[in-house]
């Protein structure tokens, strides 16, 4: 069991990572968006803003997460569906217009592109007069979990690994105040993973992580302030309120007894939670606001320091104006009606949840320690062997739910043959074929042998050890594109193929 008398703030970390938690500051308030153009983009961000939102969260579609651009041919037809297409400065400037970037935190969901997408931020910013110094917010850039749960990388995991740590090098001399990878557990529970092996596996890619940055010659003290969490709030309360705690504890241990870390914020595990939206059902999708709110609960019970709150609608669509007003209702109303923010920790002490968080612990670390000697995470990745285990993990899960062992409201039981369909949003062609032909209008007007040169610099750039950063920001202040510098490196790293 914990020791009682440690007390939120104190290591590890426990009870949560600060000692007021959110009797003196709330958790930042987001709603994760980004949809046809970057100009419909900016308009669904200024509404959420102005509806009480304290962060910003871009969703790219998928041509933009594998580096293409809008108008290549491996792009027809996802232009614009999952989320924003960036292509351009000029995209990323129109998805920024009006909002003040030195005021704002902004999380990027983004990985395999994710330098030039921080290049392309950052440029922006220059061109508003905001230093990158200034600049708050995170940035994915969590290769690691493509390969084992989502696929949208691009190069060979070592490739990657480069780019990565390049990333926390620069930042660590030019953005100070952002958080260089934000190592997701999210989407590993959203392959189907339980709550134990959500925690190992991502614990187990930020040993990963840490291991490349300190063979890059990087102090863990330092840059281990800017590394960050992204978990999954799933649907039973009580095992994601100790997942949280059990989180925090592991991550103090690792960087204190693993990597010998002595600087106190750098043991600190800082995450962000979004509700489980493996857990939202087509049918009866009202029932969905129950769920998130049950999950959003054990966000912040559990001390998240960021929360997202998935629509009602999300699993028919992209969510409606009106649906991603109520999710972010119902984070206020946890915030300001529920009195939950006035007492750290207040499950802290309780049998059932201090024992659930050991034995989350217990777990984890177990199987951490598997994947140790097998060699690590990547040779774990490359033999299938994480992989597989979720994929079991995920059969059990579904065999529950067939069998009607796991009961799902308005799926599996209480089901309702006389549902309406909603009104749901949709994707507007037109707009869709504006953005494609605006990024073929810039490659044909800019200055191209400049365009030309710069991506040559890139390129040996890349075939030396510096760092990337400072000539991909050269790129895209040059009208060089996403997909440009993405192919620059494909020349240079190749593509990685799953076994």
């Amino acid at each position: 069991m914990s020791n009682p008398k440690i007390k939120p703030g104190q290591f590890p970390f426990t009870r949560g990572i600060y000692t007021e938690m959110y009797q003196q500051r709330l958790w930042t308030m987001r709603q994760y968006a980004g949809f046809t153009t970057a100009e419909e983009s900016n308009k669904r961000y200024r509404y959420l803003l102005k509806n009480g939102v304290s962060g910003l969260s871009v969703a790219f579609d998928l041509p933009t997460q594998i580096g293409y651009d809008s108008d290549h041919a491996m792009a027809d037809g996802e232009v614009g569906k999952v989320g924003v297409p960036i292509s351009s400065l000029q995209n990323i400037e129109t998805l920024f217009q009006n909002i003040p970037l030195d005021q704002v935190s902004t999380s990027m969901t983004i990985n395999a592109t994710a330098p030039t997408l921080l290049a392309l931020y950052i440029a922006v910013a220059e061109k508003k007069g905001i230093s990158s110094t200034k600049l708050r917010g995170t940035i994915q850039n969590d290769i690691l979990k493509e390969y084992i749960a989502r696929g949208t990388y691009i190069y060979p995991p070592e490739s990657s690994m480069r780019l990565i740590t390049d990333v926390f090098e620069f930042c660590a001399n030019h953005a100070p105040k952002w958080n260089t990878i934000s190592i997701s557990g999210y989407h590993i529970r959203e392959a189907g993973s339980s709550a134990g092996q959500e925690l190992a596996f991502t614990f187990a890619n930020a040993i990963a992580y840490v291991e490349a940055a300190i063979s890059k010659g990087l102090d863990p003290n330092q840059f281990g302030q800017r590394l960050s969490f992204f978990f999954n709030a799933h649907n039973d309360f009580l095992t994601e309120i100790s997942k949280f705690r059990a989180a925090r504890k592991i991550w103090a241990k690792i960087m204190k007894e693993r990597f010998g870390v002595k600087n106190e914020k750098a043991l600190r595990c800082r995450f962000h939670v979004q509700t489980g939206g493996s857990t939202l059902t087509a049918s009866q999708i009202d029932n969905n606001v129950v769920r998130t709110t049950i999950q959003a609960l054990s966000a912040v019970l559990g001390g998240t320091q960021s929360l997202h709150t998935n629509s009602k609608d999300e699993a028919l669509a992209l969510p409606t104006d009106d649906s991603v007003r109520l999710a972010l209702r119902t984070q206020q109303i946890i915030a300001h009606e529920s009195g939950i923010p006035a007492h750290p920790d207040p499950f802290g002490g309780s049998y059932v949840v201090e024992s659930m968080t050991d034995d989350l612990v217990k777990e984890a670390f177990e199987i951490i320690e598997k994947i140790d000697k097998l060699g690590g995470t990547i040779p774990a990745i490359e033999e299938g062997w994480i992989q597989n285990e979720i994929t079991r993990s995920a059969y059990a899960y579904q065999k529950d739910i067939d069998a009607k062992k796991q009961i799902i409201v308005g799926v599996n039981q209480f089901e309702d043959s006389e549902e309406s369909v909603p009104e749901l949003l949709e994707i507007d062609a037109e707009k869709v074929k504006t953005q494609i032909q605006s990024v073929t209008a810039l490659k044909s007007s800019r200055n191209n042998d400049q365009a030309k040169q710069k991506l040559s610099q890139l390129k040996s750039v890349a075939q030396s050890k510096e760092n990337v950063m400072p000539s991909i920001i050269d790129c895209v202040k040059n009208d060089c594109t996403l997909g440009e510098i993405a192919d620059t490196f494909r020349d240079v790293f190749g593509e990685y193929q799953s076994s």
